[in-house]
This record gives structure tokens, sequence and C-alpha cells, in this order.
């Protein structure tokens, strides 16, 4: 789970940023489709990597 766990905060800041509620993390990992779970956690590995390029 803990690999979703950074996905999911970017998750949260989408909610946030377009003031929308954000599930917890159960109904996250429950509700989304496979698909969603993985474009947020792509959007992660790419925060990652540019915060390694660009400190």
């Amino acid at each position: 789970m803990d690999f979703y766990r950074k996905g999911y905060q970017i998750y949260c800041e989408a909610c946030e940023q377009y003031g929308m509620p954000s599930m917890n993390f159960h109904l996250y990992i429950k509700q989304l489709t496979e698909e969603q779970l993985n474009a947020f956690n792509e959007h992660r590995k790419e925060v990652d990597f540019f915060d390694v390029v660009h400190p």
C-alpha cells in the first residue's frame, strides 16, 4: 500500500486545487480503477524525478 501513498497525496492536492472534497485512502484504493491509480503513480514518479533533477 505504501506504493500508492504518494499517488494519494497527488490526488488530494489535485482535489484541493479544484475545490473538490477528496475521499479517504481506503476509498481511494477501493474505488479508483487500476488505470486511475497508475496515472496518479506515474505523475508521482514524474514529480519525484523533477525534484531530483531540479532540487
